[in-house]
């Protein structure tokens, strides 16, 4: 991909599942691998916070792990196409992203890791997956088209920055946009401050305590998927647990936005955003008008939690 091609592409280009189906999933397995890495050098934070990645510039971060006195960081680079390790005592190493195995990928990361001096045990199993192969020997999974991984990244900052908006509403307790590498999708949480009922858990190959912690309180969460399995789409998505009675039949914008049983929340096309006149407001509606069914048939206090945008200075 050229460089003046990365430098001026469509703000929300378009991302069909099915063009890029193979290196999503390697993708996917990719960023797992990374955030296993800082779920094992990082204390834990409420809710699994301590796992996520951030989105970049150029890609998705770690942001810095702690390594005894030292800290590190690995970042992938969407632009340039590489994986950046960087440690806070000077030393780097950089890998390319290019079509190889989730195998090859891990040995390389784990080999980078070791010539640096940090020690890292990673549990060897993708989460959340069905049928995981143990990455070690994963062969399987080795696609990457450059200019798809950069669509997915373009979506992501896209995404990143109007949630980052949704997010200054509210003056509850929030979690941070970010992404999970387990689900796939970049997130942005808000609580309503009271106790949930204990969640049934049943998450393909993620503990259950860990789950029932994560959902430990009142939620309402949106984010986006890039899609795969029944959902063969990118969709913006908005759920509630626990879900209030009446919630997947609440009206909600824009109308294109509907309610999937089986997943238990609301759907949003990511093609209905890319193609409006003013995508930015469509989605910022979604978020609101989902969040408002959630809040508001469950009773949540929205007066003491939310507030008025402030525009920057």
């Amino acid at each position: 991909m050229s460089t003046e091609t990365q430098l001026s592409p469509a703000a929300w280009p378009e991302l069909p599942h099915a063009a890029w189906s193979d290196t999503c999933r390697t993708l996917h397995l990719w960023t797992q691998l990374v955030g296993k890495v800082r779920l094992a050098n990082s204390p834990w934070i409420n809710h699994s916070w301590h796992v996520t990645l951030y989105v970049t510039a150029r890609g998705l971060s770690t942001s810095p792990i702690p390594d005894r006195q030292r800290q590190f960081q690995i970042d992938f680079d969407f632009v340039d196409h590489r994986l950046l390790v960087s440690v806070s005592d000077g030393q780097t190493r950089v890998l390319p992203l290019v079509p190889m195995s989730v195998a090859d990928f891990y040995a390389q990361l784990m080999g980078v890791l070791a010539e640096l001096g940090i020690s890292v045990q990673i549990h060897g199993l993708p989460n959340e997956i069905p049928d995981p192969i143990p990455f070690s020997q994963d062969r399987i999974h080795a696609a990457y088209d450059a200019e798809y991984a950069n669509r997915y990244w373009r979506v992501l900052l896209q995404a990143d920055r109007v949630f980052q908006a949704f997010r200054a509403r509210f003056i509850g307790k929030c979690s941070p946009v970010h992404f999970f590498w387990g689900s796939n999708d970049l997130a942005v949480t808000r609580f309503s401050g009271r106790p949930a009922p204990e969640h049934p858990g049943g998450v393909p190959h993620l503990p259950d305590p860990v789950t029932r912690e994560a959902y430990s309180h009142e939620v309402s969460s949106a984010g986006f998927w890039p899609g795969g399995g029944p959902i063969d789409h990118a969709a913006f998505y908005s759920y509630a647990y626990p879900a209030p009675a009446g919630f997947g039949d609440a009206e909600v914008q824009p109308s294109e936005a509907h309610f999937h049983k089986t997943a238990g929340e609301f759907l949003l096309p990511y093609d209905v955003v890319r193609t409006a006149a003013d995508p930015d407001a469509v989605l910022l509606a979604f978020l609101q008008s989902t969040y408002e069914a959630a809040a508001d048939l469950a009773g949540w206090d929205r007066a003491r939690l939310e507030r008025e945008p402030v525009p920057p200075t």
